[in-house]
């Protein structure tokens, strides 16, 4: 699939956030621990989903769709020779079957994960959360690493780094070992607390859900039926913020988790952006806290600060490119410092191609001096979800007409994009 863009448009009306990519796939991994059948409501039509969904079926899973829902019980037996390394190979989430799996199998092999070409990124926190419990983690044989689980005991853990899906692995492991297992310098980020989240549901006590301390009480077997509602995807709700502020529309997003937000709006308020917000409410899952936000235009200027990431509560990782296409439209020279990734800063600069002004500092730092009028291109989407959704927002807001080629990777993490912009006024196709 392709997009063809005409931009330059001011957006208006509404729009509503959808389920958090992130959640949806740590619950299908976490589903594997339940004996019982497992319901996942309201589950995203994304193809990193489709991805997991192949692998658990290959693995001998009964996975099925029923409306929006997904339905999901396991085998008696795991049959990992059957694997579809296909699927797993292309999404980073296959990581997130490891815990799940050394509560079947006491030996097994999994393909290395894929996902965003993004630089090398680490295993090193799921091998040493999972060392202490017991799972150890080697290099295995054809680009796979092989799991021992024949000796799994409660354990205390501090984290190589606060890593959202090695977090997400302690956790899975934790829940069912008998025992209290400690988790220090965890992540606290949305898509865990969805996670510790469902495990209570499963009866596993979890004490300091949103802290970087997480003290499981675990359990030697979950076997019921469960109905778990993951949360909706701040980052979606960053893309919609980041369209608004970079193409001077006004426009209503709808159900944003305003815990994951607050730094981000706080920091593009101080680039003269400007918004309202409904009171709070809560989500389907009972815990995670929603508002509605009401974006206005503001004559935007660079920020006081260099913009960069930080572990919850801090800017999201997957946040911040959100910024690249607004401080285009900034008075000024704004400094971005992707410092986690080692390659994502060189997507950044695709937005070059649009008539960004910016410069590469190192592989690490952008600068990027605003504001600039865009111009539309024809272009490949880079093979990163997030910098593939930051030149589809330069193209919404440059003048004539734009081209996106192969938008698999913002398929991975949006269901439906085209459709819900064009709701918003958007001038936007796909196209074969």
């Amino acid at each position: 699939m392709n997009y063809r863009v005409i931009g330059g448009k001011n957006l208006s009306g509404e729009v509503t956030t959808n389920i958090s990519k992130n959640a949806a796939v740590v619950l299908l991994a976490a589903s594997l621990l339940n004996k019982g059948k497992t319901t996942l409501k309201r589950m995203p039509h994304i193809e990193e989903v489709n991805r997991l969904i192949e692998v658990l079926k290959s693995i001998g899973v009964s996975v099925e769709w029923v409306g929006g829902d997904v339905v999901i019980i396991p085998p008696k037996t795991f049959d990992l020779s059957r694997l579809n390394r296909t699927a797993a190979e292309k999404t980073r989430s296959i990581a997130l079957f490891i815990a799940p799996l050394a509560h079947h199998l006491s030996s097994f092999e999994l393909p290395l994960p894929g996902g965003c070409k993004l630089g090398g990124r680490t295993m090193m926190p799921h091998v040493h959360a999972l060392d202490k419990l017991g799972i150890h983690l080697t290099e295995g044989s054809d680009n796979a690493f092989h799991v021992d689980a024949s000796t799994k005991e409660a354990g205390d853990i501090v984290m190589y780094e606060a890593s959202d899906t090695g977090t997400e692995n302690a956790l899975m492991a934790a829940a069912l070992i008998q025992g209290t297992t400690t988790i220090k310098f965890a992540s606290a980020n949305y898509m865990v607390q969805d996670l510790c989240v469902f495990l209570e549901s499963a009866g596993v006590k979890i004490e300091g859900i949103g802290t970087t301390t997480l003290t499981v009480h675990g359990v030697s077997e979950v076997n019921q039926a469960i109905e778990a509602n993951p949360s909706e995807d701040p980052i979606e709700s960053m893309f919609f913020i980041s369209l608004a502020a970079t193409t001077h529309s006004k426009f209503l997003v709808k159900r944003c988790p305003i815990d994951f937000l607050e730094l981000e709006l706080a920091t593009l308020e101080s680039m003269g952006f400007r918004y309202s917000r409904s009171k709070e409410y809560m989500a389907d899952n009972g815990f995670t806290k929603l508002v509605d936000l009401s974006l206005e235009d503001g004559e935007l200027h660079a920020p006081p600060e260099k913009i960069a990431p930080r572990p919850y509560p801090g800017i999201n990782i997957d946040n911040l490119p959100f910024f690249v296409p607004v401080a285009t439209q900034a008075k000024g020279k704004t400094l971005i410092h992707d410092w986690v990734y080692e390659g994502r800063a060189q997507y950044y600069m695709e937005m070059q191609k649009l008539g960004a002004k910016m410069e590469q500092l190192d592989p690490h730092r952008v600068e990027i001096e605003g504001p600039t009028s865009l111009h539309g291109i024809h272009i490949e989407a880079p093979d990163a979800l997030r910098p593939a959704t930051v030149l589809l927002i330069g193209m919404l807001a440059a003048e004539g007409e734009s081209m996106l080629d192969n938008v698999y990777p913002i398929n991975r993490g949006y269901e439906r994009l085209h459709e819900r912009l064009k709701v918003l006024g958007a001038d936007i196709e796909a196209v074969e």
